[in-house]
């Protein structure tokens, strides 16, 4: 990969000719980060992404927050919602200053990256906002890399699942959407909210050939969730999963007695896997080991299981039931801040 530099982050790229004629190669990433050390993840994220690449992948995807780490501490260690918990506020702390800004130099890394390897990218972050609204909070978010080098796509998840509601704030409808790649429209919603209906159908509406589905564990529920989500959009789902070990928790707080004795008892047992568009796996899902999982997609397939099924379209009632996206958002983005802020002076 050429060295980092600051680049095209934002925007769409121009819808292009997908060939339907060759299967498209994609890869899922079950490596765990560099837990809560944003910049030795990143470069695993690049050399990771690098080896898919040269095997032929042409859409990789890692799993929910793999930058830096999901916050399995959370559900796994002791005391943590308690009010004024110092160990508590030293491990936040430690995510907010490890975790991505989306005008920075990790995303711009990251895409050009993409645009280096001429694939498409999805990966879960941690995020935090730089400047405006919500600058002290952080999102569950994920981020869309599209060959020509540019972030194409960045949501939020909607509303963080209980425990979580600790470390991350609501999302906005802003990224409720796929977009064009050569390997067919690519979407993705994170963990839960593969559980709420309206969020499924503003996606199966943008028309996915690929759907990413970011899990900490894709246990057996959601299993049942990401092969639904296939067979009531008519797509290919990639359902990502992350690894994660006890020895990986923070130090500063205190593991549950049956981990805290067990280093390398698993806190995050992946359970990644591939699933065709009739809800079939295409690939069965990969438990309890790091793994990177590959499948040669026939995108044919997409149409032919669109002939019985289309909630978008045949199999839906528009004019009995009325259905709307607010994609309104509170982001800021900060040169544009800068420049009307340049302005006022």
């Amino acid at each position: 990969m050429k060295s980092c530099q600051p680049g095209r982050v934002q925007g769409s790229p121009p819808t292009k000719y997908v060939d339907m004629s060759a299967p498209i190669s994609v890869a899922i990433i079950q490596h765990g980060p560099v837990f809560l050390d944003l910049e030795a993840s990143v470069a695993k994220a690049v050399t990771l992404t690098e080896e898919a690449a040269r095997k032929g992948a042409r859409v990789v995807t890692f799993g929910e927050t793999w930058l830096p780490g999901y916050p399995a501490w959370l559900d796994h260690c002791s005391d943590v919602a308690l009010w004024d918990h110092t160990p508590s506020k030293e491990v936040f702390a430690r995510l907010r200053q490890n975790s991505v800004a989306v005008s920075g130099n990790e995303t711009q890394c990251l895409a050009q990256l993409a645009g280096d390897y001429k694939l498409t990218l999805v990966i879960g972050v941690n995020e935090r906002v730089e400047t405006g609204p919500g600058n002290g909070t952080l999102y569950n978010s994920l981020l869309t890399f599209t060959p020509d080098g540019k972030l194409a796509n960045h949501h939020r998840k909607l509303v963080p699942t209980y425990t979580e509601r600790l470390v991350w704030g609501q999302g906005d409808g802003g990224g409720l959407r796929s977009v064009p790649t050569p390997a067919g429209r690519v979407g993705g919603l994170i963990c839960w909210e593969h559980w709420m209906p309206l969020a499924r159908q503003a996606l199966h509406d943008s028309g996915e050939a690929i759907h990413v589905a970011v899990w900490p564990t894709v246990h057996e529920m959601h299993q049942i969730a990401s092969r639904h989500y296939a067979f009531e959009a008519r797509c290919f789902v990639l359902a990502a999963g992350l690894i994660m070990r006890a020895k990986d928790l923070p130090t500063e707080l205190r593991a549950t007695p049956e981990l805290a004795g067990n280093p390398d008892a698993f806190v995050l047992r992946g359970g990644s896997a591939i699933i065709g568009p009739d809800g079939k796996y295409v690939v069965e899902p990969v438990y309890e080991k790091e793994a990177t999982i590959t499948a040669e997609l026939d995108l044919n397939a997409v149409d032919r299981e669109k002939m019985t099924l289309d909630v978008s379209g045949h199999y839906s009632r528009p004019d009995i039931f009325n259905f709307q996206v607010c994609k309104g958002n509170m982001r800021v983005d900060p040169q544009s801040a800068r420049n009307k802020s340049s302005l006022k002076g």
